[in-house]
């Protein structure tokens, strides 16, 4: 497909998505998206923010470990 038709795309499932939770379902259950909207906010965010801590932690630990591999190699190349 090319570039430009993905953009289109791309650009109408935006615009699609704001109109929907602006006034979108207000057709169907008389209240606008953004009641369904932030309930979905705060259900995705507390776990996002969990992996993103569990992430910086496993970065942090592997740094550690290879912070601790090299002045080991540091530590047998001075004895050479």
């Amino acid at each position: 497909m090319h570039p430009i038709i993905k953009i289109f795309v791309g650009a109408v499932f935006v615009i699609g998505s704001i109109w929907w939770i602006l006034q979108g379902s207000a057709q169907y259950l008389n209240r606008s998206g953004i009641s369904d909207f932030m309930t979905v906010v705060n259900g995705l965010l507390p776990p996002f923010v969990a992996l993103l801590g569990l992430f910086i932690v496993w970065l942090e630990l592997d740094e550690l470990k290879i912070e601790k591999e090299l002045k080991q190699e540091e530590r047998k190349s001075r004895k050479k």
